[in-house]
């Protein structure tokens, strides 16, 4: 069994995002040298998320819709109150809404490999969900097999 590992960095720009980076994740299980195994795609941000669907422009379009019309920016969030909890350290963001939209998505995707190729079809792209941008981001892609 061998384990290769690699971090993709991003930089973001808006505060919804979905930045294809099926290529990248294609680039890294090539470079792996893996033939039969599964790659896991993992954000290290909780608020960010790994996707796979199809990357048509209108579509993109009616995920953001979706994620704003379910947990509006406007709603009020308890993790918002910095000034009620002492114990927690902010980074000045009121992004309760980021982590509730990245619970819905969640942080990671596992892709079968074989024959050295990811075993997803033509119309799937893997996506890095920025939902707190924009800001400098990472996600570890971790190839494992033989």
């Amino acid at each position: 069994m061998k384990i290769y590992k690699q971090k993709i960095d991003l930089q973001t720009t808006t505060q919804i995002e979905f930045i294809d980076i099926t290529k990248q994740v294609e680039e890294i299980v090539a470079a792996s040298g893996i033939r039969e195994g599964q790659v896991l795609i993992f954000s290290t941000h909780t608020t960010s998320s790994i996707i796979i669907n199809h990357n048509e422009p209108m579509l993109i379009q009616d995920f953001m819709r979706t994620l704003y019309r379910l947990v509006p920016v406007s709603d009020r969030y308890s993790h918002d109150l910095f000034e009620l909890n002492r114990a927690y350290t902010s980074d000045g963001r009121s992004n309760g809404h980021s982590h509730c939209k990245a619970i819905l998505l969640g942080g990671s995707q596992t892709v079968p490999i074989e024959k050295g190729q990811m075993m997803k079809t033509e119309k799937q792209s893997i996506f890095y969900v920025e939902m707190d941008g924009a800001r400098k981001r990472d996600a570890i892609v971790q190839v494992i097999g033989l």
